[in-house]
């Protein structure tokens, strides 16, 4: 097996049969991915684009041979794909890069990919919200543009790989390297600006998921699939507390002991909020624990250990266990 240098000074190791690249992987879910694989033993790459030097490798995914080249020199026995346009409105109006980026570029990492186990990373974006939860066999029937993109990403994938996982996770949210990032962090700006009032959206049920916990989630499949070469197909994870963005916005000023009386609950959504999300996407998780996979952090826990670092309170910041 040829040596594959890995950036950042790793030092390689003989692990043939742990052998994973994370594409994404300068991406909130990928770094959360790569991490969890590297801190298990396993001889692990991560690959990104604009932001890839000097942590990972460089590789445009739109590239098919660039594409080729990376899986043919690293040989993993697993693919972790996390790459995407995950925003839904920018999907929406970026419509021709962001379908490239969910389908095609999904379709070319599954044709490289024969006899490699690949975990592509989808959405409960895939279904309307009108009947949760959802089964893994229910029939997905997505409202935007993104869960149509990730939907076709999904089809390609087992398409050209029937040996893959789809895992379906909602919204996210962890490690953030700005607030931002996340639609569930995001919101941490709307607690600690106290002096206006906020209204955030009532009606969408959500369930915010640690991207922590998902990484755990990807290795155990992994580790699983060595065990039960059967193991593929489509699975369902999800954090198990349901909350709308508003009662997401105050758990988090719960969470810091912020005041939340500036916080105002919208009980209808708005004509102009761009895509369409569904009402309420529930996952049903029941197959992935029938593997004994079932861990979640507690939101208030994981979100204390994601938004510590951009209170305002510095106070606050020097007291918090981390």
């Amino acid at each position: 097996m040829p040596e594959f240098p890995l950036p950042g000074g790793q030092e390689p190791i003989d692990a043939p049969f742990r052998r994973v690249l994370v594409t994404g992987a300068t991406g909130l879910l990928g770094r959360a991915v790569y991490k969890e694989f590297r801190n298990h033993d396993w001889y692990t790459v991560g690959s990104g684009f604009s932001r890839a030097r000097p942590r990972f490798e460089k590789c445009d995914l739109l590239d098919a041979s660039a594409v080729k080249q990376m899986i043919q020199d690293f040989q993993p026995n697993v693919i972790v794909h996390c790459a995407a346009e995950r925003r839904p409105d920018v999907v929406q109006n970026q419509t021709e890069s962001a379908t490239n980026l969910n389908v095609a570029a999904s379709g070319t990492i599954a044709k490289e990919s024969a006899g490699i186990f690949l975990i592509y990373i989808s959405t409960d974006y895939v279904f309307d919200g009108c009947n949760p939860p959802y089964k893994e066999h229910d029939t997905p029937n997505p409202l935007n543009l993104y869960g149509k993109t990730k939907l076709e990403g999904e089809r390609e994938v087992l398409r050209h790989n029937p040996g893959a996982v789809i895992l379906r996770v909602p919204v996210l949210y962890g490690d953030v390297e700005k607030t931002a990032e996340s639609a569930v962090t995001v919101l941490l700006d709307n607690v600690q600006d106290s002096s206006v009032p906020s209204t955030i959206d009532h009606c969408q049920q959500r369930f915010p998921t640690y991207v922590k916990d998902v990484a755990r989630v990807c290795r155990l499949l992994s580790e699983k699939r060595f065990q039960d070469p059967s193991l593929r197909g489509i699975f369902h994870f999800s954090g198990k507390e349901q909350m709308t963005k508003y009662e997401i916005a105050c758990a988090i000023a719960d969470a810091f002991n912020l005041p939340s009386d500036h916080l105002r609950p919208l009980t209808e959504v708005p004509t102009d909020s761009g895509a369409l999300r569904p009402q309420n996407a529930q996952l049903d998780c029941s197959r992935l624990e029938g593997l004994g996979i079932r861990h979640h952090t507690p939101f208030k826990i994981a979100i204390t250990e994601s938004l510590w670092p951009f209170l305002h309170d510095k106070r606050w910041r020097q007291t918090v266990f981390h």
